[in-house]
């Protein structure tokens, strides 16, 4: 029997692919650092081993799949290559495995994994479905109708795929160490639209999309009146946000959905639009809109004392912006304190006034050292050159996380990519110890 052997299997994408490979009965096993992430629970849970990395691991009768972080001089690839053993990176392993059903990729610069979650709890609600969402979540059914997945645009990955449908939610200037300009993301996404089979369901709000060019038919969602889906009478409600869904000027139905902000009223259309193409009854996608329960790391609650407290993975300015407006939609009698961390060297230096400028939105703002990337040098940029462009803004470490407790009754927003997580940790703790 073949065993799948994941070598980087704590990466986001390939605990999901291991997850699904898992429950669909197939021998996993996987290596890594030994550092714990929040992407092993899962793999823990279902008791798929892992192991840290070493030669030793690879065996006759693997077959491996490998991180797109590691190149081919990483110790077990070459012991891979020296028995002739298969060996796929993730993105091409993903890309044939996807065709055995009706595909559904989730790509855009922001809000992928919000809306891939959403799709999957939605769809898979209501027919038998396989998803690959990148927080790390994964489920593989073997009669499923569709396979929900995320396709990320980082160099290019989501080449790999041909999918029955893609929704693109924008496109945007992001990974500064890799794309050129906002046009070379733009020829990505292009070059993306082509490979699709069915349709394309994108945000017509955004004017990179309204120029997309493509082989099959293009449907479009968003707030204004030229789209195909529109949204309108948008109301924030104590349950989340209801609003009345038009397809081109008719009106559809009235959703509900659990989640705050114009990004998550742009998320819920994009499933509408994708149900409704596929033939999905209007009570159905009502039913589960109302019941989706969000996925890890975006906009993660919980009350701590008198203190609301929020873990997101914005770290890009559009979701800071995005998530900072949420959180006072849904919390308009309390002020909100963003804790941000910036995510590389290169993003930081990229949107450092952009950065400023959706910070600023926050009643007040605390600002961690920038989280550096293995795939980049330092340089000489700094946390303070940030906090210059932000008037009245403080610098945090873990050792004065306390100062934190002087914003009673306030919401304290956690935004970032890389450890931001431990900051709001060592806070539960001071206070816990001095309580």
């Amino acid at each position: 029997m073949t065993t799948y052997h994941f070598t980087g299997i704590k990466g986001s994408g390939m605990s999901a692919l291991a997850q699904i490979l898992d429950d669909m009965k197939e021998d996993v096993q996987g290596s890594d650092i030994t550092e714990a992430i929040f992407t092993q629970k899962p793999l823990e849970k279902k008791g798929i081993p892992l192991l840290p990395f070493s030669a030793d691991n690879i065996k006759e009768q693997q077959h491996v799949i490998m991180s797109a972080a590691y190149g081919e001089n990483h110790e077990e690839i070459v012991r891979a290559r020296e028995l002739g053993l298969k060996v796929d990176v993730y993105p091409e392993f993903l890309g044939s495995f996807i065709s055995q059903f009706t595909s559904v990729a989730i790509t855009g610069s922001h809000g992928k994994t919000s809306t891939t979650g959403l799709l999957a709890h939605v769809i898979g609600s209501i027919k038998p479905t396989s998803y690959l969402i990148g927080d790390g979540t994964g489920k593989g059914t073997t009669d499923s109708n569709y396979f929900v997945f995320e396709a990320c645009e980082y160099r290019r990955h989501f080449l790999n795929y041909s999918p029955d449908y893609c929704i693109m939610t924008n496109i945007d200037f992001d990974h500064p160490d890799y794309f050129k300009s906002v046009d070379d993301v733009i020829s990505a996404f292009e070059e993306m639209a082509r490979q699709v089979k069915k349709a394309i369901i994108a945000c017509g709000d955004d004017q990179h999309l309204q120029e997309l060019k493509a082989n099959v038919p293009i449907l479009y969602y968003g707030l204004s009146e030229d789209n195909d889906f529109q949204a309108r009478d948008i109301k924030s409600t104590s349950e989340g946000t209801s609003f009345d869904a038009y397809i081109r000027g008719d009106r559809y139905g009235t959703f509900l959905i659990p989640g705050y902000g114009d990004h998550n009223v742009k998320n819920a259309l994009a499933i509408i639009t994708l149900c409704h193409y596929e033939g999905l009854q209007y009570e159905d996608v009502a039913k589960h809109l109302k019941t989706f329960a969000g996925v890890k790391r975006r906009f993660s609650e919980k009350v701590f004392g008198s203190q609301i407290l929020i873990d997101d993975y914005a770290h890009h300015p559009t979701e800071i912006a995005a998530t900072i407006e949420a959180t006072k939609k849904k919390y308009k009698d309390r002020k909100v304190t963003a804790i941000f961390q910036p995510h590389t060297f290169t993003r930081t230096k990229a949107f450092l006034q952009e950065f400023a400028d959706a910070l600023s939105q926050a009643d007040t703002v605390y600002l961690c050292d920038i989280f550096g990337s293995a795939r980049e040098d330092q340089g000489s940029l700094t946390i303070e050159q940030l906090q210059q462009l932000i008037d009245g803004s403080h610098l945090m470490h873990e050792s004065k996380i306390e100062q934190l407790q002087v914003h009673e009754h306030e919401v304290l927003l956690f935004m970032g990519a890389g450890d931001i997580q431990k900051y709001q940790k060592a806070y539960e703790i001071s206070q816990k110890k001095s309580s």
